[in-house]
């Protein structure tokens, strides 16, 4: 979600005008028996890039991809401490290459809603209470690196990292995760100025996005939103393997596409989750 200037610390723009309400993934029409369809407990625009046939076809009702991407046999859900919760931009969905809803497939700990706007955090996550301060966003802006480069690092307004970082991860109940296009990442961001009392936690992939030449970004710490909710579970689990299981169905969806699709200019417009 990084690859731009930091957003200023405090929101400018009204909540309120023109706002869709966020919907829950769960309202859409049923897709398998799966855990994480109907749990009550966050860029998914890695497919952009032309005109897709693919994205017009059919969809798979238990991954949302067209047939010839089906990932199904690649999921396998993973139970995790720390919650994931997706908030995803209306004009996000249904993109053939996108990962939000296959992340929020392959974590059971895990919540999909749609829109622009939340009253609060317990609102999002559809609860009648919840404690910011236990949650984190990965935030928009860039890391100002004070010693060794973590994975996941939790920082001030500012982007310096807190001390004692231990501390403030094992203490998280759940990450957030703003999924779209770089301008609607900071247009989520402006929208919930709630996600100023959650921490902010900025990710340093320990490797390059798999989608290679698929996707070309300004800055090469760019990742789908499936990588990023990856790594940062992980991160929080202290189990570099789940990351490597997480990432099963990104895998298949990218040797499906074919490795042979041409490179796509890079769209400035993106920050690192989508």
């Amino acid at each position: 979600m990084r690859g731009g200037g930091a957003i200023p610390p405090t929101p400018t723009l009204p909540r309120k005008g023109g706002g869709s309400k966020g919907r829950s993934a769960s309202a859409r029409p049923p897709f398998s028996s799966s855990p994480s369809s109907t749990s009550p407990s966050p860029l998914a625009g890695e497919g952009r890039g032309g005109g897709n046939p693919a994205a017009a076809a059919p969809t798979c009702p238990a991954c949302r991809k067209p047939p010839s991407l089906c990932v199904c046999a690649a999921i396998a859900p993973i139970a995790t401490r720390a919650e994931l919760v997706i908030l995803q931009h209306p004009q996000e969905q249904d993109h053939a290459l996108g990962t939000a809803f296959l992340a929020h497939r392959q974590f059971k700990n895990s919540r999909l809603v749609v829109g622009l706007s939340w009253p609060s955090l317990a609102a999002a996550l559809a609860r009648p209470s919840a404690e910011p301060r236990r949650w984190g966003v990965l935030y928009l802006g860039p890391l100002k690196p004070a010693g060794p480069l973590r994975v996941l690092s939790v920082v001030d307004a500012h982007g310096a990292p807190l001390a004692d970082q231990d501390h403030f991860l094992a203490a998280l109940d759940g990450v957030v995760l703003l999924d779209g296009s770089w301008s609607q990442a900071k247009a989520l961001w402006w929208r919930n100025p709630w996600l100023l009392k959650l921490r902010r936690l900025v990710l340093a992939p320990p490797r390059p996005s798999l989608y290679g030449a698929l996707r070309k970004e300004p800055r090469g710490d760019s990742v789908s939103t499936i990588e990023a909710a990856a790594y940062c579970l992980a991160a929080l689990a202290d189990d570099a393997a789940l990351a490597e299981r997480a990432l099963a169905p990104l895998r298949l969806l990218l040797a499906r596409n074919g490795a042979a699709a041409p490179a796509r200019r890079p769209d400035r417009r993106r920050h690192v989750h989508r």
